[in-house]
């Protein structure tokens, strides 16, 4: 029996969540503006004085890789190597779109007529993005975009797709297809990472605490840029 605390602190929202076997033993989080650091280590604390309340042993730590916020993002894969070395367990790290998704397909009942958008904000009409299926397997790898009409209309010319995420809000006035579906408030939440952070440990994939490093925002921003000088 595998008992996981889940991190996320990608974007201003601060999350955690611990589950055994998928059942949900503690969840919290804050919507209130980037207060990771304030916040992360008292919802980590209540979370491990669950664990003990109810007689488990943390297996592995789960933390949201990126792409997200610089600061985010340090805060909370410090954390979670803290506590993985602390404890000598195991890391995982969970894409954040992936997450997203997670998200949107509960939000969706599974729908399985349409592929699911997950877009992070970057700047101006910039997005980083991946699209999956309803099974939650990868249609488009994760990709830095700079969102016009055109950007996904291979996608919408063949049937419906859910935009979503902090991402999504802004291109609702460039993406105008008929198949194009705007779902709000999906944020990339701890209590969604706990499929993917469950199926990461039962098949062993684990990062090396030592040298583990997220995905900045900051770095897609320097690919557009790469982008937009080669294009």
């Amino acid at each position: 029996m595998s008992c996981i605390l889940n991190i996320e602190t990608s974007t201003s929202v601060c999350s955690v969540a611990l589950s055994s076997e998928g059942e949900v033993l503690f969840e919290k989080s804050s919507f209130e503006g980037p207060s990771h650091a304030a916040l992360l280590g008292v919802y980590v604390e209540e979370a491990l004085g669950e664990m003990k309340k109810n007689g488990f042993c943390l297996d592995a730590v789960a933390v949201s890789s990126g792409p997200g916020s610089y600061t985010g993002l340090r805060i909370g894969v410090s954390v979670a190597k803290g506590l993985c070395f602390g404890y000598g367990i195991p890391l995982i790290s969970i894409h954040t779109l992936e997450v997203l998704a997670v998200a949107a397909l509960k939000e969706q009942d599974n729908a399985a007529d349409r592929l699911y958008c997950a877009m992070l904000d970057a700047r101006r009409m910039e997005v980083y993005a991946a699209i999956y299926d309803a099974s939650l397997k990868t249609v488009r790898e994760t990709s830095a975009d700079i969102v016009d009409a055109d950007t996904y209309a291979a996608y919408l010319e063949k049937g419906k797709v859910c935009f979503f995420g902090n991402g999504a809000a802004k291109c609702r006035e460039v993406i105008t297809s008929p198949n194009a579906f705007f779902i709000d408030n999906i944020h990339p939440l701890a209590v969604n990472m706990i499929p993917l952070s469950e199926k990461a440990f039962a098949e062993s994939q684990f990062e090396d605490v030592a040298y583990f490093e997220p995905f900045y925002l900051k770095e897609f921003q320097a690919t557009i840029a790469k982008n937009k000088v080669l294009g």
